[in-house]
């Protein structure tokens, strides 16, 4: 068994005038979501063995946020691959994980990271599916496991999502 956890990047700072986009800082909405979903998926022990993050500020940034919520913090290797990749770049990233990793974390971007979810995902809750479908906000974070023992294996349609979960509905959420 293996699960993929895709998070995208929480909101980002679009006011600096000039700044390249690889540089774009999280706002203020950015860096309260993200803390909120570090809670969540510690909360729900949804702890990677590994992260693999694209290196923009925005994203390491938000695993800034995150990571405080887990008692170990898991290994971080930044890929620049993950970087503005759409979902065959993000699936070949994926496939070269080390077998000894069950659960890994992707941190990255839209559209690849909704792509990449569509591409892989063949069953699960259908509600879940269709809002993921529609949309992958800022700060989002997608649980799909898959029947396999080894990386190298994966391929499309071979997931089910587990859970779709949004910034938003963590807003109101208190266990």
């Amino acid at each position: 068994m293996r699960r993929l956890i895709l998070l995208r990047h929480a909101k980002s700072d679009w006011s600096a005038p000039g700044a390249r986009d690889l540089e774009r800082p999280l706002s203020a909405r950015g860096r309260a979501a993200a803390p909120r979903m570090g809670a969540y998926m510690a909360r729900h022990a949804l702890v990677p063995d590994l992260i693999v993050a694209s290196p923009a500020v925005r994203v390491a940034e938000t695993l800034e946020h995150v990571l405080p919520a887990f008692k170990e913090p898991p290994q971080i290797r930044q890929e620049e691959r993950v970087y503005e990749s759409g979902a065959d770049t993000l699936l070949a990233v994926i496939k070269a994980t080390p077998k000894a990793v069950h659960s890994l974390l992707l941190v990255g971007h839209n559209p690849g990271m909704a792509e990449l979810a569509s591409l892989l995902i063949a069953a699960g809750d259908v509600e879940a599916r269709q809002q993921l479908i529609e949309k992958f906000p800022t700060g989002a974070l997608a649980v799909i496991d898959f029947p396999l023992d080894d990386w190298g294996k994966l391929h499309p349609k071979a997931g089910r999502l587990d859970r779709f979960v949004v910034p938003k509905a963590l807003d109101s959420e208190t266990a």
